[in-house]
């Protein structure tokens, strides 16, 4: 008897949108038949991510049965690229000024091809079980954590989606921070030195750009001088569900820190924000890296000129000794003048 190694196609898509009615903004997902749920205006794109979360995590799928779906359409949620590539991911993009948004199996290229995207890392959407009560935890194999930077280059690559493209660099550092930091109920308390050695001191205007997108609130409402410690509720962690305050993220925060702090004092927070996504995507123990340039700058919220603006910086405050940009391939070539270390 001949086995059957054909298999269906799992339609691994989910779009929900925002529609804006008398009443307030009112939820639509395709998936679900009787959607049409009022929410509230505040936290209404909180709530839509967590409703796409859901629909993700109960659909689980092993990773080989998971295939491109922007493929599957014929590659037209983005302009023309070199072709699919890559491991397929997880990726969240967002339509109509916000209005409809996508969480979508999709390969590494076509991800990258995406505007207003952002790989959404699977670790975020499972959850290890608990312990049983009473039973002694085993020693044995353990699942293997991300890396820090690879927990950064995550960060920055879902801030790229949730956060406006008009969102300040300063603003960037600030909110990575917070989404390394935060507790189980999506709260954070900054410590005012990480401020400092961000070099934004009290500067009250990044929390105001992250509180206008409505991606957090700041209790006071902005960092006092006095205080030792800035507390926020962010708005915006639907998808963080998983143990987000475990070690691994503060280790990755602290090295975001460290990493920024390479460039020198009198450098702009754009050139710090490019200085860690630099670093997120330059191997542990290495200066020499690569990558596509649109996709970097796309993960600092930059147009590809202040990108490369940011790059000449970097290259006068010696945190790169060299960069080169291919004019064909828009492969961008760097070498840091030296190694960050996971341990610093």
């Amino acid at each position: 008897m001949r086995l059957c190694t054909t298999r269906p196609t799992v339609r691994r898509t989910w779009t929900v949108e925002l529609r804006a009615l008398p009443g307030g903004p009112v939820l639509v997902c395709q998936e679900c038949p009787r959607s049409g749920r009022a929410l509230n205006s505040s936290s209404a794109r909180s709530e839509l991510l967590a409703h796409l979360a859901r629909h993700a995590r109960h659909e689980l799928l092993a990773p080989h049965l998971r295939t491109c779906q922007c493929y599957e359409r014929g590659c037209s949620w983005h302009p023309r690229h070199r072709g699919c590539s890559g491991p397929i991911r997880l990726v969240l993009a967002r339509d109509r000024g916000g209005r409809m948004w996508r969480l979508a199996d999709a390969c590494t290229a076509c991800a990258m091809a995406t505007s207003q995207a952002a790989v959404v890392p699977d670790t975020l959407l499972s959850s290890a079980p608990p312990a049983p009560l009473g039973r002694a935890r085993r020693r044995g194999r353990r699942f293997k954590k991300p890396d820090q930077q690879t927990r950064v280059r995550e960060m920055l690559s879902y801030l790229a989606a949730a956060l406006p493209s008009d969102v300040g660099a300063a603003a960037r550092l600030i909110a990575l921070q917070c989404i390394l930091r935060i507790n189980d109920s999506a709260q954070v308390s900054l410590p005012t030195g990480v401020l400092r050695s961000l070099r934004l001191g009290s500067d009250s205007a990044p929390w105001r750009e992250l509180e206008q997108s409505r991606w957090l609130h700041a209790d006071p409402p902005l960092p006092p001088r006095a205080s030792a410690v800035v507390t926020a509720q962010l708005l915006d962690a639907g998808l963080f569900i998983q143990h987000p305050a475990r070690p691994d993220r503060l280790r990755a925060a602290d090295w975001a820190l460290r990493a920024a702090s390479r460039a020198q004092s009198g450098s702009a927070p754009v050139a710090r924000l490019v200085a860690v996504c630099l670093a997120s995507h330059t191997e542990p123990e290495s200066r020499y890296a690569s990558s596509e340039r649109d996709r970097l700058a796309h993960e600092c919220g930059l147009t590809g000129a202040a990108f490369t603006g940011a790059l000449d910086q970097l290259t006068a405050a010696r945190f790169l000794s060299s960069w080169r940009l291919h004019s064909t391939s828009g492969d961008l070539e760097w070498t840091l003048t030296k190694t960050l270390s996971h341990g610093g």
